[in-house]
């Protein structure tokens, strides 16, 4: 049985992996599974990809051969889409966006009813018609056929959304900004400036390849340089789709994910508003983040890496904060997915009400060093590393070595034939030598 599924939806070179066959299949399965042949509309919305249009238009033959109407966004970050299936009342949402990777790829991942992303059994029965293990013989016809409509306010009833969630004024402030050329372009300069901050914004140009292209969150060199030269009060840099943001300081200082929740989890608790006193983070969550939640006595749960997880724990256990330290950030209290604006929102609010400079902010948390490299291997032995004796006997050395001051974490990638090497410990040098041989040596034994 083919794994369409990774950690974050269906992923892969636009064309070539994720070919408008394959979409139109998937908008077919995808949509009998989550409606059971009823009636209704499932959104789409999309990043700037050139490939989008080509995918956004199988995936719509698929869904309405099913009977369902579909509602066309455009161009829109993933959290918009998580928040307007909830208020247009849709069975469905779908994003098409490969988020943070290069141009040429894209993706689908979809969201039910609720805004949340689907539960691993609902993919898998997606999977099963994918792979021809059952058939769906629904074909209604007339005027049974689904019809697409365009809905022009989506992206305003999207900013409304997220202005309602704060309550500030930027006047006085000033923001920079790296769009990545992605689906917040246009969305995230005109919020700051609807907010009376000012706004100095970079790569808001999209050409359909340059997404991500050397700027956004997973190239917060841009960032950095941007506000150090343009002296802002804070850098937000996102990637493509927008559910994650990293930031930075006014002396271009990096702040990401970890030190965003140590800081947004400082101002929950102090206005009472930090439910059930627990953040949420994952097994890559920095193990200072741990140590600065504990002095204030607030509770963290870990789960594995990814924002549904985060969700699910925090869903299942009534949380309120979670988030990675790549910069996928969940405020409960206001969507079901990571928000990279949302998150931007809330540390300018936490900005203003403190009346400290972000600076002092982000030295709340101690960050111990950590190396993180990716080991190249053949996709389908990616998930063979605790198969491999060699590779055990590896991690076992490495952890006897830190005699508990350190920690290895390795995870295959979910969307990319990469198996990556986490090593956390005292000395910069010395992990990175370290995760850099171990790297190396997952690739000898999984390349093949």
């Amino acid at each position: 049985m083919t794994k369409y599924f990774g950690t974050d939806g269906i992923r892969g070179i636009a064309n070539k992996d994720l070919t408008p066959e394959l979409a139109f299949e998937v908008g077919r399965a995808g949509a009998f599974i989550l409606t059971h042949g009823e009636k209704g509309k499932i959104l789409i919305g999309k990043d700037t990809r050139a490939s989008g249009d080509m995918l956004e238009a199988s995936l719509i033959a698929g869904i309405t051969s099913m009977g369902l109407d579909v509602i066309r966004l455009g161009v829109i970050p993933t959290p918009a889409v998580a928040y307007l299936t909830r208020k247009y009342k849709a069975v469905a949402g779908i994003v098409i966006s490969a988020s943070h990777n290069p141009g040429e790829y894209n993706g689908i991942k979809f969201f039910n009813k609720d805004g949340l992303k689907l539960d691993d059994n609902i993919e898998e029965k997606i999977e099963k018609i994918l792979n021809k293990e059952k058939e769906v013989d629904f074909r209604p016809t007339g005027n049974d056929v689904g019809k697409v409509y365009r809905e022009k306010n989506g992206a305003k009833d999207y900013k409304e959304f997220l202005k309602k969630s704060i309550n500030i004024d930027l006047k006085g402030i000033k923001v920079a900004m790296d769009c990545g050329n992605g689906a917040l372009y246009k969305i995230g300069p005109e919020i700051i400036k609807e907010l009376n901050g000012e706004v100095i914004c970079v790569n808001k140009n999209p050409d359909g390849m340059n997404i991500n292209k050397d700027c956004g969150s997973t190239n917060h060199k841009v960032i950095q340089e941007l506000v150090k030269k343009e002296n802002a009060h804070i850098g937000l840099s996102f990637d493509g789709d927008a559910d994650r943001i990293i930031a930075v300081d006014e002396n271009g200082d990096l702040i990401d994910g970890d030190h965003i929740l140590a800081i947004c989890a400082t101002h929950l608790k102090r206005n009472g508003k930090l439910k059930n006193n627990t953040v949420v983070g994952t097994v890559m969550t920095n193990i200072g983040l741990d140590i600065y939640l504990e002095e204030l006595g607030i509770n963290i749960v870990k789960t594995t890496v990814g924002d549904r997880y985060i969700l699910q724990e925090m869903l299942k256990n009534d949380f309120v904060l979670g988030g990675e330290q790549s910069g996928h950030i969940l405020f409960l209290e206001h969507n079901t997915t990571g928000d990279g604006m949302a998150t931007g929102l809330h540390l300018l609010e936490v900005l203003i009400e403190s009346k400290k400079p972000l600076s002092s902010l982000r030295d709340l948390m101690k960050s111990y060093p950590q190396i993180l490299i990716n080991a190249k291997v053949d996709n389908k032995n990616k998930y063979n590393y605790l198969e491999d004796d060699i590779i055990k006997e590896e991690i076992e050395k490495i952890e006897d070595k830190f005699h508990g001051n350190g920690r290895v974490v390795i995870r295959p990638s979910g969307t990319e034939p990469l198996v990556r090497v986490m090593i956390e410990g005292e000395n910069q040098d010395e992990i990175t030598g370290i995760a850099k041989n171990l790297a190396m040596v997952i690739e000898n034994r999984l390349s093949k």
